[in-house]
């Protein structure tokens, strides 16, 4: 087999992240509009967000298997139709219910899309390629968010909120058509028998966890309905745990836990990723609803983080060849739980200027801390465990999303409850950015757990003494 440029492989994968992270960024900016569209409560419209991200924690541990099964090329192309054909239906939506099934298609879509994209790059590269392989993946991808909120704040404006989930449409055609002609298949892996009985255990519990979560104290439905959903997913996370244990193939590897430079970014990245997925669900809403900015105002706003993740990508090899992982997920963590946190001190009288540029500052950390967890997660995972490696963390990072939303919404809830307040002032919003940003901050003292030298065969750091 020809050995394609893994950068070929990397920019053609970035275009499904780039459709994925374009629609993740526009949803938070355009909640507002389609709130009063739909006649339902902005914040309730959380739903929106989780009900997709449940679907990709249910669906992405059994995308590994069915890459192997079925071929990753031949699953990806299918991955982006499905997530293409969701986002025109999330545009013709004309109800909550409908919304939240097309949304949910789109997670189950987005579920075989990523990690599969994932997949076909990881083992197209070397150890030594690791890093640069990965960045070449996020830079592009990040143009999503870096476009999504001015570019789906503008739409709503002049169009509608629907038309911000139809120009996913174009770009999804388009990647089908690369990956088509410039991606070979590659050798699928042994996929053995389906572990059915797993993902049924681990998708309920997942699935039951986040909606407890997300009714929880909302009066959605009855208190006893969101208990008995919290006990069962608890229950069933138990059980899923023991069967995964007990096979030598399970749909979710927990051995893979053993690896420390594996370890600690399911961990700490949870954390990391609950507390930074506060930020794009409470911001937008925050300039709307309290500053009185428009959708399209709003979006040019809140871009800066993307704006600055996208600047941080040049630095980040520099950065963790010169001061190693650990240091740099140490240092680096903290910075970002402090960029988050000042967000509590936004007012009105802020400059615009000012606020930009924090929220960029902000951005540029984040976005180290993350492409540093990404690969660091794959350093040590050897060849034949990979499927299980990118359903696995797939899934833990699509989880820890999917509970920063509900943070988020539930701190701003209890904010307003707690003041009596009947909708959110700017001291919930501060409220939300604190709990953000201590989050984050719970993150560090795992990273400081690696030994110095984790991860040096792909950082190239090579530690004094």
């Amino acid at each position: 087999m020809t050995r394609t440029d893994p950068r070929v492989v990397a920019m053609i994968v970035a275009a499904a992240l780039f459709m994925q992270n374009l629609d993740s960024s526009v949803v938070a900016t355009v909640l507002p509009s389609m709130a009063a569209d739909l006649g339902v409560p902005p914040v309730h419209l959380s739903v929106a967000i989780t009900s997709y991200l449940v679907a990709l924690c249910v669906f992405i541990p059994v995308s590994g298997w069915v890459a192997d099964r079925f071929g990753a090329r031949r699953v990806f192309l299918l991955a982006i139709a499905v997530f293409t054909t969701a986002s025109a239906l999330v545009g013709l939506s004309d109800g909550l219910v409908s919304l939240v099934a097309a949304r949910i298609l789109q997670g189950i879509g987005g579920a075989m899309m990523v990690p599969v994209g994932r997949l076909l790059l990881l083992r197209r590269v070397r150890k030594d390629e690791l890093l640069t392989a990965m960045t070449w993946l996020t830079t592009p991808a990040l143009l999503g968010p870096v476009m999504g909120p001015p570019l789906g704040g503008l739409l709503a404006d002049a169009v509608s909120w629907r038309a911000v989930f139809w120009i996913n449409v174009p770009v999804g055609l388009l990647g089908m058509v690369l990956v088509w002609k410039l991606i070979p298949d590659i050798p699928r892996g042994e996929s053995g028998a389906l572990d059915l009985r797993g993902l049924t255990l681990w998708g309920g519990a997942l699935a039951l966890l986040v909606g407890a979560a997300e009714t929880l104290g909302r009066g959605l439905v009855p208190v006893w309905v969101t208990l008995g959903a919290g006990v069962v997913g608890l229950a069933l996370g138990w059980a899923g745990t023991r069967h995964s244990n007990r096979l030598a193939r399970p749909a979710v590897d927990l051995t893979l836990l053993r690896i420390p430079s594996f370890r600690m970014p399911m961990l700490a990245g949870t954390l990391f990723r609950c507390g930074a997925s506060c930020m794009p669900f409470l911001l937008p809403l925050q300039l709307q609803l309290v500053f009185g900015l428009s959708a399209g105002e709003s979006g040019l706003v809140t871009f800066a983080s993307a704006l600055g993740a996208f600047a941080m990508k040049p630095l980040v090899r520099p950065l963790l060849r010169r001061f190693g992982f650990r240091a740099v997920l140490a240092a680096n963590g903290a910075a970002a739980a402090g960029g988050t946190a000042v967000a509590a001190l936004f007012t009105a009288d802020w400059p615009m200027a000012a606020i930009f540029i924090v929220l960029a500052v902000g951005g540029l950390t984040r976005s180290l801390q993350f492409t540093a967890l990404n690969t660091l997660a794959f350093a040590d995972v050897p060849g034949e465990k990979l499927s299980a490696a990118t359903a696995f963390s797939g899934t833990i990072m699509q989880l820890g999303v999917a509970l920063g939303v509900v943070v988020a919404s539930l701190s701003l809830e209890a904010s307003v409850a707690w003041a009596g307040r009947t909708a959110p002032a700017l001291a919930d919003f501060g409220v939300g950015f604190l709990v953000a940003g201590a989050l984050i901050l719970m993150s560090v003292p795992h990273t400081l757990r690696l030994a110095r030298d984790t991860g040096a065969h792909v950082s190239g750091h090579r530690p004094e003494g």
